[in-house]
């Protein structure tokens, strides 16, 4: 599953520069294709989420822990399954109004390109929010496996 989100990310990255980069060069010979930068914002918003989900499995998420370092072991674990809750919910919130948003728009064109609904776009917000959760309650099981004397894997 990983790799297969890690590739959908890839590919929509690499999508969104080469239909900007053709674009500009298209514009540059006098043959603007003004869809192109459109398509680029749809697959922006799903690489969005797919790229912060890898980011969060694997560690790599900015994250500024000056006053978390200087507690005590028990309180940053405390610290950390807190904000893992607050997490929880923020994402839960995400995926119900992702629905929800992805529903009264399934009749507006996105950008005005015929036959493609917004919906597709707003969809990202729903799964992408659905990613990060399975991510997030996988830490949590970690968290609770290593509070109960197990080790990290």
């Amino acid at each position: 599953m990983c790799k297969v989100e890690a590739f959908i990310a890839r590919f929509f990255l690499l999508a969104m520069v080469t239909l900007i980069f053709v674009a500009g060069i298209l514009r540059l010979l006098a043959h603007p294709i003004n869809w192109t930068i459109d398509v680029a914002t749809a697959l922006f918003a799903w690489a969005c989420f797919f790229s912060a989900d890898i980011a969060w499995r694997a560690n790599k998420l900015m994250s500024v822990d000056v006053f978390i370092n200087i507690l005590p072991e028990k309180l940053k674990k405390y610290s950390k399954m807190l904000n893992y809750f607050i997490l929880t919910v923020f994402l839960l919130y995400l995926i119900g109004y992702g629905l929800w948003l992805s529903y009264t728009t399934r009749a507006r064109t996105f950008q005005g390109i015929p036959n493609f609904s917004y919906t597709w776009v707003t969809l990202s917000v729903p799964i992408g929010a659905f990613f990060l959760l399975v991510t997030t309650i996988l830490k949590i099981r970690q968290e609770i496996k290593v509070s109960q004397g197990g080790r990290r894997a």
